[in-house]
């Protein structure tokens, strides 16, 4: 924006300098002068419509890999998710999460109360019966998590792959322990998947702060700093959640 400022002061005081020169320099040199700043009007002309231009190809082209990428991190997310349910806990291993894809499944669960006899209050109240309700969790079947989540697709095989940007770019995957909770962190640099862009769009576009925008220098599901299992990014970026 500053940029864009900056050019079409100049090219006003180009127009005043026009102007003056048409006032006040000698006829037989106004031709030329006329013509060599009507030329740098011109060039500043096409300079502002260009940089305008180029943020807008930027932000197309933004938003198709960002859709890319937020629907390989919600992949992700979900097959952790899955993973957790299974193990208790989450992986750092993309190997691990590929594997359990494979062969996994969860189970399907039922919890029910039912009464059961308190053994200690019976004997505290002298061998009269006190019942207590317990919570009973059934297994009723499984779910294939491939099935599940990938609808028989294999591209969970590719899961750990930026898939747009950098060539051969990968996720940088976390997890561990938040207190006595699980987390886990997928993440990639904005750099990365905007890698054969202007420097100065890129670095435009990690400062972003907005409620339309993904905020930060990368994309991200989870948090490694919180319990939390969303991504950064606003609904509009995918119909998947």
């Amino acid at each position: 924006m500053n940029v864009i400022i900056a050019i079409v002061v100049i090219i006003v005081l180009t127009i005043g300098i026009v102007w003056l020169i048409d006032k006040f320099v000698p006829r037989k040199i106004k031709p030329v002068i006329n013509i060599l700043l009507w030329a740098l009007i011109i060039f500043l002309g096409y300079m502002t419509y260009m940089s305008v231009y180029k943020e807008i190809q930027f932000n197309t082209l933004k938003e198709k890999r960002f859709a890319v990428v937020i629907d390989r991190l919600i992949d992700i997310r979900d097959a952790q998710l899955a993973y957790k349910d299974v193990n208790g806990t989450y992986t750092d291993s993309f190997d691990k999460l590929i594997k359990f894809v494979e062969t996994g499944k969860v189970p399907i669960t039922q919890r029910r109360d039912t009464l059961v006899l308190d053994e200690e209050r019976t004997k505290a109240f002298g061998g009269v019966e006190t019942m207590k309700t317990e919570t009973l969790i059934d297994t009723l079947s499984y779910y294939s998590v491939k099935d599940s989540i990938f609808g028989g697709s294999d591209r969970y095989k590719n899961m750990m792959n930026v898939g747009v940007g950098k060539e051969g770019a990968t996720f940088e995957m976390k997890a561990g322990k938040l207190d006595e909770f699980s987390v886990f962190e997928a993440s990639v640099d904005k750099a990365v998947i905007l890698d054969d862009q202007e420097k100065y769009l890129i670095e435009k576009e990690k400062q972003v702060v907005s409620v339309d925008g993904v905020n930060g220098p990368s994309l991200k599901v989870g948090s490694m700093d919180e319990v939390f299992t969303k991504g950064n990014w606003p609904k509009s970026y995918t119909n998947k959640e």
